[in-house]
């Protein structure tokens, strides 16, 4: 069993409030901390089977130009996602199933490349704008029980599993595999960056707070008890746990390293783009509308977060 991490977007940051603040409230913390921040999915080579978790950015989503007062950034393009899957050597027609964590088009970006694929999703996801118009969809059920102490799972093949894990997304899941002696945890953003499972801590991105709070929580319980390599999502800590196979401690943090962040070379296009689910707001498709316009109580329309989670492109 092979896992590798599929790199597309580097140096970007989260700030503490964004990544600490969803139960006491962004204003507890420091705007100024700024964490690293980075776009991978992964990959899983069985020897017989190449599985994705996740399939990225879909291609020509247009950088974030982040200003000072920017809460996140996802940072800038290395590459396209099929690019960079193209750099670890594989090829579309080789990808037998995907694993979706959830809908957010950072996730979900490039379903439609992989036509061949078997694409496995939670059944509450089945609605999302982001997954309509794709035939080759397995809804997953979770038919096979608990796996440890998480109460619902599927089984997708021999040391992989899809477990139910709600609250980012109300369709929102984990992926676990299981190989030479270690539980490798495949997620799009129970954590942002790996300081907030160290302290504890929700984002201000949930659709089910409460839910967040037990996914956490049964994540916390499960890494306490397995040793377990923790694949973010949005920080290079999660392929840099991956490539060193570094088992996560909750009580012995690795040192943070923060974002050296330069604003200095930010251009605006006019263009806006969500740094939640990448919806991009081009005034031209809204009658000229500029984004500065749009009254305070504006809400993206895929992913329903307020006008702050949008940066400049």
């Amino acid at each position: 069993m092979i896992i590798k991490a599929v790199k597309f977007r580097k140096d970007g940051f989260y700030s503490q409030p964004f990544v600490f603040g969803g139960e006491e409230g962004a204003d507890k913390f420091d705007p100024n901390i700024r964490y690293r921040g980075s776009l991978q999915n992964y990959l899983i080579d069985t020897g017989t089977e190449v599985i994705l978790v996740d399939t990225g950015l879909p291609a020509g989503t247009p950088e974030e130009a982040p200003d000072e007062n920017s809460i996140l950034y996802t940072g800038k393009d290395i590459c396209t996602y099929m690019e960079a899957l193209a750099n670890l050597g594989y090829k579309p027609e080789q990808v037998t199933k995907i694993l979706l964590t959830h809908k957010h088009s950072d996730h979900s970006g490039e379903l439609k490349s992989f036509p061949n694929a078997q694409i496995f999703v939670n059944e509450e996801e089945l609605s999302a704008a982001e997954l309509q118009g794709i035939p080759n969809i397995v809804p997953v059920k979770f038919t096979n029980g608990a796996y440890y102490n998480f109460p619902e799972s599927q089984k997708i093949a021999e040391g992989i599993y899809f477990i139910k894990a709600k609250g980012h997304t109300n369709g929102n899941s984990i992926i676990i595999v299981e190989s030479d002696g270690l539980f490798y945890m495949l997620h799009g953003d129970i954590t942002y960056v790996d300081e907030a499972l160290y302290e504890n801590k929700l984002s201000v991105v949930f659709d089910d707070i409460a839910a967040a709070r037990e996914t956490m929580d049964r994540v916390r319980e499960f890494v306490r008890s397995h040793p377990t390599v923790y694949c973010g999502t949005h920080t290079p800590q999660g392929y840099e746990n991956l490539e060193a196979k570094r088992v996560m401690d909750l009580d012995n943090p690795v040192p943070t390293v923060l974002a050296e962040v330069d604003f200095s070379d930010s251009k605006a296009t006019g263009i806006y783009v969500c740094s939640i689910c990448g919806y991009v707001y081009d005034p031209e498709e809204h009658e000229g509308t500029a984004f500065e316009e749009l009254p305070d109580d504006w809400k993206c329309p895929r992913c329903k977060q307020p006008k702050e989670k949008f940066n400049k492109a």
